[in-house]
């Protein structure tokens, strides 16, 4: 069916404002998917960390911990959006160790909001004096599980 003249370049009017209120959209959720990204990271490593503090005495936690939640955070790329690396921010915090009824891996990080992102942020005071955004993760364990009850001689008496 031929087109008439009014109809004429309809597709190419609707896409010149189809398009950049899409772009829009897709770089107003890239923050979020950072910021969701970052968080399973962190609390991806501070379960771990809870693992090894678990065996860990607490004496001897701290440098041990540091190094393997550290490696386990590399996955987070050193880039300002994501991390801001010079200097490093990340802070690991830890309590309780081998023979505490819990522990707790603290880990905190700071990123450099998308420019579109902040003055949203900044509205909400969620970014420091720097101009960054501080996300922080605690996850807390028993350090022996609820069903590891009594001593090993009792649990073989349980089992006979």
């Amino acid at each position: 069916m031929p087109y008439t003249v009014s109809e004429q370049g309809q597709a190419t009017v609707e896409a010149a404002f189809l398009i950049p209120i899409l772009a829009l959209v897709l770089a107003i959720l890239v923050q979020p998917t950072i910021i969701l990204y970052d968080r399973m990271v962190m609390s991806s490593a501070a379960a771990e960390g809870c693992r090894l503090l678990q065996t860990l005495p607490a004496e001897e936690a701290g440098d041990a911990l540091k190094a393997y939640v550290e490696r386990r955070l590399g996955a987070v790329p050193p880039v300002a959006p994501f991390h801001v690396h010079d200097p490093c921010s990340w802070v690991i915090e830890s309590e309780g160790g081998q023979g505490s009824e819990y522990v707790t891996v603290r880990v905190t990080n700071k990123l450099k909001p998308l420019p579109l992102m902040q003055p949203e942020a900044s509205g909400f005071g969620q970014i420091d004096a720097d101009g960054l955004l501080t996300l922080q993760v605690e996850v807390t364990t028993r350090a022996r599980a609820s069903w590891v009850e009594g001593s090993p001689s009792q649990w073989i008496g349980a089992w006979e």
